[in-house]
């Protein structure tokens, strides 16, 4: 296992094998490429239960737009292998290098469909190791001590993943609910000892409230994980206060803003969220930037129904180097910082220790 470990030193994990970090290029650090989210299934209100069944519509795609989880056929992304190989093939196009899926276990992780489309895209692919939310745990998942569960995350890094050679090169998206569960604080106990063994990069999909993110930071310091190699997902969706974001940033974690092209009126994991616009999250990346975090951003879209792809009048994988680098560059973010946090910041994050 040591030998393992010293081999992936300096190297960066792909679903094809170690790669040198300078291969990256600009990276999305949280896609999906293909899962299935049955466990977030919100049916829709009973005028509308009939839209629950329908195939995707060119008429439905603005209530698609702000019901994303309401219709069955939209929470099976793993059905549109052969649209997403497009999208890769477009994405390399226009200037991209990596994707990091964040598909773990719970949610229909396929990494020998990753690997293919690794081979024909020429896209690197890095595969994420562990678990979703607590919804999506097995009893046996929920039953494993944090030593056993410690073992199937450095198993899935050092020999491969589902039963296969083919090796995850990050911890994540670990999901955590809030509350958090104790079966998924025994993860994040988990996570934190595994790459305590591996130096690897870890992701975590926090909770919905504004002192997740806090709790699991602490939860897994105490577990001796480290920080400065973990990115916190999602806090365009968690954290709105300005002070309370540059609390969590001294933390010492990626800062993670995840969610470009999610424009919606009605969060439905969260009501009484404002889901913020794309203009909203450049305004916070400046915001960040403006306070001295440029080297701790990291953005994706978190792609993971069929209605945000090209094929079902989406924007796609490319969304961000097309559209939003653009007007980032508009809004007085530099070439230069652009560069830190679509291509340095990534690269330190997914570089093993």
């Amino acid at each position: 296992m040591a030998k393992n470990m010293s081999s992936l030193s300096g190297k960066v994990q792909t679903v094809l094998g170690p790669i040198n970090p300078n291969q990256l290029g600009y990276t999305l650090t949280h896609e999906h490429l293909t899962m299935t989210f049955n466990c977030c299934y919100c049916p829709p209100p009973a005028h509308q239960k009939a839209m629950a069944d329908e195939p995707i519509l060119m008429k439905h795609l603005f209530w698609l737009k702000q019901n994303p989880y309401s219709n069955k056929e939209n929470i099976l992304l793993n059905q549109e292998v052969e649209a997403i190989k497009e999208e890769l093939l477009f994405f390399k196009a226009v200037g991209g290098g990596t994707i990091v899926e964040n598909t773990t276990t719970g949610i229909s992780r396929d990494i020998k469909t990753l690997k293919k489309l690794a081979e024909e895209t020429r896209v690197n692919i890095i595969s994420g190791a562990g678990f979703y939310i607590d919804a999506t745990h097995s009893s046996e998942t929920r039953s494993l001590p944090v030593e056993q569960l410690t073992k199937v995350l450095v198993n899935e890094v050092l020999v491969g993943a589902d039963g296969t050679n083919i090796k995850c090169g990050v911890i994540g998206e670990i999901g955590c609910s809030w509350p958090l569960t104790e079966s998924e604080k025994k993860i994040l106990q988990a996570t934190a000892e595994a790459q305590c063994e591996l130096g690897c990069p870890v992701i975590i999909h926090p909770g919905r409230s504004a002192e997740a993110p806090f709790q699991i930071i602490r939860i897994l310091q105490e577990s001796g994980a480290d920080i400065s190699k973990t990115v916190m997902s999602h806090l365009d969706r968690t954290i709105f206060d300005e002070k309370i974001l540059l609390e969590f940033a001294e933390m010492g974690s990626y800062l993670e803003f995840d969610l470009f092209g999610t424009e919606m009126l009605n969060y439905q994991f969260n009501p009484a969220v404002d889901m913020p616009s794309d203009n909203e999250r450049i305004k916070m990346l400046k915001f960040l930037i403006d306070n001295g975090y440029e080297d701790r951003i990291v953005i994706a879209h978190d792609i993971h129904t069929k209605n945000r792809l090209v094929k079902y009048g989406g924007h796609g994988y490319s969304h961000i180097l097309t559209n939003i680098v653009p007007k980032m560059l508009l809004r007085g973010v530099s070439q230069q910082t652009i560069d830190k946090i679509l291509l340095e910041n990534p690269k330190r994050w997914l570089t093993f220790k």
